[in-house]
């Protein structure tokens, strides 16, 4: 892979214009060649520095209204290395620790005794116990939407935790959502604020993430942000992203440059402070049957890393995103697109590899 170096990058934390390659042509290329696929948005973070960026498409499939670079996009379950990095947050202001389980924290638990012994660390790494799919009744009731969303998290963790487990806590794996949203309810029931707001005052703020935010992006009845697809425009309410439930497991949007801030964190170029090199790795270490899932993030070996590597992707069916880390070659690529997996993977994967290519330097 050869990188293209005739640019200058700006570190990101910077406030000055922005100075790095374009590649909306080459995402309009990309969509050029996939057909049903509204809109690509991509960047790649190296050394601290975003080194490229771009958008490209339509924000709704039969409208004429273009995406750009402050256009915001769905992230789906990317969101959950979000979680698991407040977790890390939370944990060393004393507000929670890893070994803390569910009835420690939230109210009136009636933990099936096969849940015994569940902590923080093993939902966040999917080795918890919690299932794959959560009983159909309480996932209509999900669906229902009533009451706060801190309420709804609640009543949710507390329908998964009175079941019997998908297995014992600690001697399996399974990916699951549900995991995901016991442990926001344990963040923002041991912190005192709704899982929204905590994400936003300790991550998002510090990072200078203004554009992130939840759910679906747009409005109904306006353009003004890009629309999920599946295959058609869906509006983002009432139906434009999974229950308030399960946030915690897939819920953040935000544009891609903001997105390329909190890779850089991820990297070791965040802010001073905010997350440090054992809590990085404390969050990065696998877990799990062959080491199947870290905190948040998916264990990789790829040539082109240069050693072990993280990705995670996510789609609430009308959006897909995908995030590669190298920490070894400090480097990061992100791309997401306005439409399912089905549809959006080929184009997010070109765009992926596009950027790794051209962006990755050699050792």
């Amino acid at each position: 892979m050869r990188p293209v170096l005739l640019f200058t990058a700006l570190p990101l934390a910077a406030a000055a214009a922005p100075e790095f390659d374009d590649v909306s042509a080459v995402l309009a290329g990309i969509l050029g060649e996939r057909d049903g696929v509204p809109a690509l948005a991509a960047a790649a973070v190296h050394k601290g520095e975003l080194v490229a960026a771009g958008a490209s498409g339509l924000r709704k499939i039969g409208r004429p209204e273009q995406v750009t670079l402050a256009d915001r996009f769905h992230l789906g379950s990317c969101t959950k290395s979000m979680t698991a990095t407040l977790a890390a947050i939370l944990v060393r202001e004393g507000a929670i620790t890893w070994e803390t389980g569910p009835e420690d924290v939230l109210e009136r638990v009636d933990l099936h005794p096969k849940f015994a012994g569940v902590t923080l660390e093993q939902l966040l790494s999917n080795t918890g116990g919690g299932p794959k799919r959560p009983p159909a009744g309480l996932w209509r009731q999900a669906w229902e939407g009533r009451g706060a969303p801190q309420r709804q998290r609640l009543e949710f963790a507390r329908g998964i935790l009175q079941a019997p487990p998908a297995y014992a806590p600690g001697e399996g794996y399974a990916y699951s959502n549900a995991g995901f949203a016991i442990a926001g309810a344990m963040l923002e029931a041991a912190a005192g604020d709704p899982y929204e707001d905590l994400l936003a005052e300790k991550l998002f703020k510090p990072l200078g993430m203004t554009s992130a935010g939840f759910r679906a992006p747009g409005k109904n009845g306006t353009v003004a942000q890009p629309f999920g697809h599946n295959p058609g425009p869906v509006d983002p309410e009432p139906r434009g992203d999974n229950p308030r439930a399960i946030a915690p497991a897939g819920a953040v949007h935000c544009t891609v440059t903001d997105w390329a801030k909190y890779a850089a964190l991820h990297l070791g170029h965040g802010p001073p402070g905010l997350l440090d090199r054992q809590e990085r790795s404390f969050l990065h270490k696998p877990r799990g049957n062959k080491d199947a899932y870290a905190l948040g993030w998916v264990p990789a070996r790829k040539d082109w890393a240069g050693g072990p590597c993280l990705w995670h992707n996510g789609s609430n069916t009308m959006w897909y995103a995908w995030i590669w880390l190298a920490p070894e070659r400090e480097f990061a690529a992100m791309a997401v697109t306005n439409i399912g997996r089905k549809t959006g993977e080929p184009a997010v994967e070109d765009a992926l590899d596009a950027l790794i290519d051209r962006y990755l330097p050699k050792n």
